[in-house]
């Protein structure tokens, strides 16, 4: 599996956002591979309307219909086709509590989760809280050059340990099909990446080394 994370790079922003979703949508088609991406919020409708690749959030709040001015109800994610969202990623960590009621509220409606941790440890410690899958991602690589597969695979060993093969999604650096293919030879599921794509020259033919490493 393989999650892009959009972010709020000008590539992948409004038109941007569309564009890239269907090169995303192509390569998946092509090589048969499990390829997901999660788009800002204001670009989830436009996003889940125009592919057929599963769209997350980037975030949700715990809090349901009511005064909640600002915040993303985990409901109106659900019913514009989204198909599940990210929480406590390394740009927007929450406090365990509210983890653990975001997580909750994304039961009660159908959303996958996926959460993030910094460290093994960390991504054990959310388990309790029974997310879909948990992303580890040591926040000194995110956005790097090196990825986690090459700089610190004991790493994700460790990781496959503590939280097992089917939850555990790695992500920091990765940049190509080898990072991918190291990635899941020592026990991860997929990636969760970003700037490898959002940032590459050419997408498709990046998008298309990564996904080389699933098949």
């Amino acid at each position: 599996m393989i999650i892009t994370n959009f972010k709020t790079y000008l590539s992948a922003t409004a038109e941007n956002a569309i564009k890239l979703a269907k090169i995303h949508q192509q390569v998946s088609e092509d090589l048969g591979a499990d390829i997901r991406i999660a788009v800002q919020a204001v670009d989830l409708f436009r996003v889940t309307e125009a592919v057929n690749i599963p769209v997350f959030a980037q975030h949700i709040d715990p809090i349901g219909f009511g005064s909640h001015t600002g915040f993303i109800l985990p409901e109106a994610v659900k019913s514009i086709g989204a198909e599940g969202t990210i929480l406590n990623h390394s740009e927007h960590r929450l406090d365990r509590e509210t983890l653990q009621r975001a997580i909750e509220r994304c039961k009660e409606v159908g959303l996958t989760t996926v959460v993030c941790a910094e460290t093994p440890e960390e991504g054990a410690s959310f388990l309790e809280f029974d997310p879909d899958y948990i992303a580890v991602e040591p926040p000194e690589l995110i956005g790097g050059e090196i990825s986690v597969s090459t700089a610190k695979p004991e790493i994700i060993e460790n990781a496959a340990k503590l939280i097992g093969s089917e939850k555990l999604l790695v992500g920091a650096g990765v940049k190509n099909g080898k990072d991918v293919r190291i990635a899941i030879k020592l026990g991860a599921r997929g990636v969760l990446l970003a700037s490898g794509i959002t940032k590459a020259k050419d997408p498709k033919a990046a998008l298309m080394d990564l996904a080389s490493g699933l098949v």
